[in-house]
């Protein structure tokens, strides 16, 4: 039984691994055409996807445990969330009456 859940926990890590390996792939085009403030920020997004992705994997090989995992995930969460916020904020257009 134990082993089961091992290999059934160890399967989903992997697919949530590949899951953000297709991400990243998918908008790796994308950043490289554009500007490069942008390009430099997003590419520190598809690298915080990356370790993200990396830690799916060391979980799914026992390499690091649940909670571990989940401090590395509550930690690129936090460093996305900070890119967002350091995005600089575009400007509000408005009809004037």
């Amino acid at each position: 039984m134990i082993g089961l859940l091992v290999g059934r926990r160890a399967r989903r890590a992997l697919a949530a691994a590949h899951v953000l390996d297709e991400v990243v792939a998918s908008h790796l085009a994308l950043v490289s055409r554009l500007p490069e403030a942008s390009r430099r920020r997003g590419a520190d997004y598809l690298a915080e996807l990356v370790l993200l992705a990396q830690a799916y994997r060391h979980y799914a090989q026992g390499w690091i445990g649940k909670r571990e995992l989940e401090r590395r995930g509550r930690f690129a969460t936090g460093q996305l969330a900070e890119l967002r916020r350091m995005r600089p904020s575009a400007a509000h257009l408005t009809e004037q009456d």
